[in-house]
């Protein structure tokens, strides 16, 4: 139960509860705290555990330079930190920082792994049917691992064709494709859950976790079919931040775990996961001509720059252009560059 909330008081003491609340009430998603309050930790700590507003601007760039030179981290892992610290300064301390001077990183800027479809559907047929079905959703609509586990009933919309993707990163809904040949299989998953929902409702249980006090505003939702988390877990687990005994979802480390071991199965030697599938999707939507705006779209992108990373996946091979070395001038017989034997 990693992505509930833990409960804060509502007049905090200790300062990172104080931070954790100024997060809630702006909206923002429960990663962003979790990745917010473990970088304004490492802060703390990097400077001997002094309070952030005993600490100076200077501050702040030998941290973020720190990590740029002393650590060598990735350009999106400084930004992170940045992030992490301009929401401290400028929304909670109110010292805004203006313009920083400090060392950026210089570590490349990798391109996503992909698989071929090829490689996608041979990782896909190692896994078994709820798994399959889970990471079918992942290349097939272009979900993250935790948007698949955390799918309810309702968000399945049948009638028009796509699932709806609630407050994922950034907090944003969106709709992406629902795609047809997993329609048979979904609406068993359905039936199944549904079945089972009456079973625990029996038993006493059956009350789902909601988030942003949505039980409250609802008190009957919690019950209700739609609410249901569609890849439920196989047991009960006890919440222990509210003592409350339920039924939670599939979590994720389970699917990340089946996938590593189905990516060694079909023999495929990328660094891939989970997230590879999501790439994977919108690369080969590319291939298929949809234009970079839908494809922003239904990955929930914010900016659409970080769409515009999968034009250069794309390979220069799958726009038409061909090697000299197959084509054109080239006449010699391929046989002429074999290496020597013995």
């Amino acid at each position: 139960m990693e992505d509930i909330p833990k409960p804060i008081p509502a007049k905090p003491v200790r300062f990172l509860d104080q931070v954790r609340l100024a997060i809630r009430r702006r909206g923002l998603a429960y990663k962003t705290e979790q990745t917010y309050c473990h970088w304004i930790l490492r802060f703390i700590r990097f400077h001997g555990r002094k309070h952030p507003k005993d600490l100076t601007i200077k501050d702040v760039e030998t941290f973020l330079e720190d990590l740029a030179i002393g650590q060598t981290v990735s350009i999106n892992t400084q930004k992170t930190a940045l992030n992490a610290l301009s929401f401290l300064y400028n929304k909670f301390l109110q010292r805004p920082l203006g313009e920083l001077d400090f060392a950026h990183t210089q570590r490349a800027r990798t391109l996503p792994t992909v698989f071929s479809h090829t490689e996608a559907t041979a990782v896909i047929q190692q896994l078994e049917p709820l798994h399959r079905l889970m990471v079918s959703l992942m290349y097939g609509s272009g979900l993250r691992v935790m948007e698949a586990v955390r799918l309810r009933v309702q968000d399945i919309d049948f009638a028009n064709n796509c699932i709806i993707v609630r407050g994922s990163k950034g907090m944003r809904w969106r709709r992406t494709l629902l795609p047809t040949s997993l329609v048979d299989l979904l609406k068993q998953q359905v039936a199944f859950v549904l079945v089972q929902h009456k079973k625990d409702l029996a038993m006493g249980y059956g009350a789902v976790y909601l988030p942003n006090a949505l039980a409250r505003k609802c008190p009957s939702a919690p019950k209700e079919p739609g609410w249901q988390y569609l890849f439920p877990a196989p047991s009960f687990s006890l919440d222990p931040r509210s003592g409350i005994r339920r039924r939670h979802h599939l979590h994720e480390r389970q699917i990340q775990r089946a996938v590593k071991k189905a990516i060694n199965k079909a023999m495929i030697f990328k660094k891939a996961g989970c997230h590879t599938f999501r790439h994977s999707f919108a690369t080969n939507l590319l291939k298929m001509g949809t234009d970079i705006r839908s494809i922003q779209e239904m990955l929930g992108h914010k900016d659409i720059s970080t769409t515009q990373i999968y034009t250069h996946v794309v390979g220069t091979h799958e726009r038409g252009v061909v090697s000299p070395l197959d084509g054109g001038e080239v006449r010699e017989p391929l046989a002429a560059y074999a290496l020597p034997t013995g």
